[in-house]
């Protein structure tokens, strides 16, 4: 009877570890929220759909139990008490485990920290060198605007050059980073995100370098298929 007894316990402990690695349990608050719903939502094909929602009513903190099939981006938004819906809302990289993510009602997506998901974290890394990119571009469109009509062609061309030669730059930072990150699902993410119009030979680079167990991922599967899909057009064309 005790060594059933025994067996009993370890089983229930084991099945108790398995749920909550198999799990995504989200926590978190937002400072200055009293009253109000938030919406656990991501994309099912090509509709934004709600997966959970939490009603808020003077308690700001919150919590999600969500089975994450694989590693993908999922987003938090917040419905006042009025029904009206904030403009902004938090982008996170939703997978199994602990997960914890801590804002303000102001500048809700802004100012959100996210905590414990590892892919994440990697896409916090890329969005800082793509800043780089974007305020660049940046600088070139105030460019063309304060020349206005005393554009002429040779700037005109010259702007064009510099922006193409930003947006190639840009791809192939993307499909750097995608490498050295290959072994996370952000990897094949960031390239259909990112760097879908590059080359088709760089795609396939970073595809073949997956992990297999990244390769069977969500955006591992969806990054075949874009592929296979190119290689179609291109021969088509």
């Amino acid at each position: 009877m005790r060594y059933i007894l025994s067996l009993t316990i370890i089983f229930l402990t084991l099945l108790s570890c398995s749920t909550d690695t198999e799990t995504m349990n989200l926590t978190g608050t937002v400072k200055g929220l009293k009253k109000g719903t938030l919406l656990l939502q991501k994309f099912e094909d090509t509709v934004l759909v709600t997966v959970d929602s939490v009603i808020v009513d003077g308690n700001s903190s919150f919590s999600f139990s969500e089975k994450v099939e694989s590693p993908e981006i999922y987003y938090l938004y917040v419905r006042l008490k009025d029904g009206s819906l904030r403009d902004d809302r938090i982008t996170f990289f939703a997978e199994n485990g602990e997960l914890n993510i801590e804002t303000k009602l102001e500048n809700f997506g802004s100012a959100a920290t996210v905590k414990g998901s590892a892919n994440d974290s990697i896409l916090k890394e890329y969005d800082k060198l793509k800043q780089r990119y974007v305020a660049k571009n940046l600088e070139y469109i105030e460019q063309r605007f304060k020349k206005g009509k005393k554009n002429n062609d040779s700037s005109e061309i010259d702007l064009n050059r510099k922006q193409q030669a930003l947006i190639s730059s840009k791809y192939l930072t993307t499909i750097n980073f995608a490498l050295n990150n290959k072994d996370y699902e952000v990897a094949p993410y960031l390239i259909l995100s990112e760097a879908y119009n590059s080359n088709i030979k760089y795609l396939d680079t970073v595809y073949n370098s997956l992990a297999p167990k990244i390769k069977d991922s969500k955006y591992g599967k969806e990054l075949e298929s874009f592929i296979v899909k190119r290689k179609k057009e291109d021969t088509i064309l």
